[in-house]
């Protein structure tokens, strides 16, 4: 079969910058992360090294501000850069929506003093980052967390467990949300908590149907003590802060899924231009055309949907509707669209010789994280029809 390479994605870029950076993504994610990914995926490696390119390279902290080490630039412009990476590999476009979600919470409501103290080393020191709000007891329902922290002096002492941890036990910091007050939502702190905290310790990781080569694992808190100027907002608004960080890691997610559908589609159409049968190639049957076409069509949807999301963030105006709608259409895409390309490639789609059995399996955790996508629907209808009615009785 010829080899037919994929054409760059066209993209509406603002600024000669944003354009620099995309070519810089694509650069790196040409050289030095998809030519590995498949070899190393199988053998379960975490490329830190390409985090530490990705920070030297100035993509690690894109829409924070370059006061502290981070590029200043609008979400427009990081999401089309983290699709960028997703495309070559999940791992990476997962882990560096990751690392920005795990530096929201300080970013946006830590002190002047705390973010001069640690923004830069986050952002562009090379230190790698994980958020922890689940735990094994309550995922949907973030709010019911059981994680304490119990005030010591000038202290404050962390016990519990967190759970589905991205880059859990190998991050540099953790933010964590911990109970520092009554039940539900109005009890919980945020906190930036060192990772070679004494008593803080990651599980063996999960054994996962995909993103093998990315560490989701338990993080154990045994006593860790963490000084009061580490406590990110005010005592209790922890929750508000992580939901906060989930509409803009939700765009995140959504971006990533648009990277991965967009590298299915692109093999499936290298593979159906490619492929002969009964003497032609077999892109040119119809209802394997109008499948590519289908493909294509709800991709371009979704990178839209995310671009007006990110578009309403950068404006300042509220995106948590449009936010939801991107993750859900997103990943649901993604989904179908690796599906779909398994099916074009026939028998070869479900070997390990081709990428698209592994983009399916990577495609099922993007409905799942950052709230399932049933949690988006509930977020969607509340914005349409307001609360659930309670009964009681």
């Amino acid at each position: 079969m010829p080899d037919r390479a994929p054409q760059p994605v066209d993209r509406q870029l603002p600024t000669d910058e944003a354009r620099d950076l995309i070519s810089l993504a694509r650069d790196i994610a040409q050289r030095e992360i998809a030519p590995r990914a498949a070899v190393e995926e199988d053998a379960g490696h975490f490329p830190r090294e390409i985090f530490t390119l990705l920070s030297r390279s100035g993509l690690l902290g894109l829409p924070y501000d370059s006061e502290y080490g981070g590029g200043d630039q609008p979400y427009e412009v990081y999401l089309q850069v983290l699709e960028e990476l997703a495309a070559a590999r999940l791992t990476v476009g997962l882990g560096v929506s990751v690392h920005s979600l795990s530096c929201h919470a300080l970013a946006n409501y830590g002190t002047k003093q705390q973010q001069v103290e640690h923004l830069p080393a986050m952002l562009g020191g090379g230190l790698l980052g994980a958020y922890c709000l689940s735990e094994p007891s309550s995922g949907s329902d973030a709010a019911s967390l059981r994680t304490k922290a119990v005030r010591e002096g000038d202290d404050w002492v962390i016990d519990g467990t967190k759970a589905w941890i991205t880059h859990g036990g190998i991050a540099d910091f953790y933010t964590v949300m911990a109970r520092t007050g009554e039940d539900g939502p109005r009890g919980i702190s945020a906190f930036l908590v060192p990772g070679d905290a004494p008593g803080l310790s990651g599980a063996a990781p999960e054994k996962k149907m995909g993103m093998k080569g990315s560490p989701t694992a338990q993080v154990h808190f045994d006593g860790v003590r963490v000084p009061d100027e580490r406590r990110i907002g005010e005592e209790g608004q922890g929750f508000a802060i992580a939901l906060s960080a989930l509409d803009s890691g939700r765009l995140g997610i959504a971006a990533c899924a648009i990277g991965l559908a967009q590298a299915a589609l692109d093999e499936a159409v290298a593979y159906a231009t490619g492929r002969q049968q009964f003497g032609r190639p077999i892109s040119d049957f119809q209802g394997l055309r109008f499948m590519l076409a289908d493909m294509a069509t709800q991709i371009e949807a979704g990178r839209a949907l995310y671009l007006a999301a990110a578009r309403l963030r950068d404006a300042g105006r509220p995106f948590a509707k449009q936010a939801a709608m991107a993750k859900l259409h997103c990943t649901d895409t993604a989904m179908k669209a690796t599906v779909d390309a398994v099916q074009v490639l026939g028998g070869y789609g479900y070997t390990a010789d081709f990428p698209v059995e592994r983009y399916m399996r990577e495609a099922k955790v993007l409905q799942i994280v950052e709230g399932t996508n049933q949690i988006q629907r509930m977020v969607i209808a509340r914005h349409l029809a307001g609360p659930e009615a309670h009964r009681t009785g």
